[in-house]
């Protein structure tokens, strides 16, 4: 990782065409080749990148760079025409530092806490509902429940952290297999995940598969309804 504070303008030619007049900004340049620009507001977003794969190349200034340019960092991706081109003034600050391999982002509530919690508190899909078995196998892979509703009917839920259309595209398959299978069949399907975006919604009522949304918090017991004031 390599950290340079500095004096600059930049542009951004290619697919779409930005420029950034001259000021003081920070430049992220990290392992794995990506570049990124950020201003000191702004949040975490930065004012211009460049993703990997790419690489970044420093040269003279041109004849026809501003007066006062010192250097030119020109970042080329590698599987199109576009580039951005820094044109660095002064710099203020250069620092660089090995991050090692980084374990990853271990989040509270993912998809394997929430299958297990659901597991645990079938009765969160409603009354009478029973656990059949966690991963059921079908041919393209594990159904995360298998469960039957009061009725005896078998049910199939796909657990998502955020339910999107590609959650409910990977239910939907799992469902057409299983209900191939004459002891299973009638199988319906729940979708649920602690977020479900508009769009997924849509395309799982036309599929006719339910929608629920799970209050991790609520469900794993941290979140005591007598403990309220309000």
């Amino acid at each position: 990782m390599r950290l340079v504070i500095a004096s600059c303008s930049v542009d951004y030619v290619g697919r779409l065409t930005a420029h950034l007049p001259l000021a003081t900004r920070l430049l992220v340049l990290k392992a794995d080749g990506s570049v990124l620009v950020h201003s000191d507001g702004g949040s975490y977003k930065p004012l211009n990148w460049m993703s990997p794969p790419c690489r970044t190349s420093v040269e003279a200034p041109a004849p026809t760079d501003p007066e006062g340019a010192t250097e030119v960092w020109r970042v080329r991706a590698a599987k199109s025409d576009d580039e951005l081109r820094v044109v660095v003034h002064e710099v203020l600050h250069d620092h660089s530092a090995d991050l090692g391999v980084d374990p990853g982002l271990v989040k509270d509530g993912v998809e394997a806490h929430l299958q297990r919690l659901l597991a645990e508190h079938v009765d969160t899909f409603g009354r009478g509902y029973r656990l059949v078995r966690r991963e059921h196998m079908t041919p393209i892979g594990p159904v995360d429940l298998l469960l039957r509703d009061a009725a005896g009917g078998h049910v199939a839920v796909e657990v998502k952290r955020r339910g999107e259309i590609d959650g409910v595209e990977q239910l939907t398959r799992y469902l057409d297999l299983m209900n191939r299978d004459p002891l299973l069949a009638p199988v319906r399907g729940v979708f649920a995940a602690q977020e479900i975006k508009p769009q997924a919604r849509v395309l799982a009522t036309d599929r006719g598969i339910d929608c629920l949304v799970v209050d991790y918090v609520e469900l794993s017991g941290r979140d005591d309804p007598t403990a309220r004031l309000f």
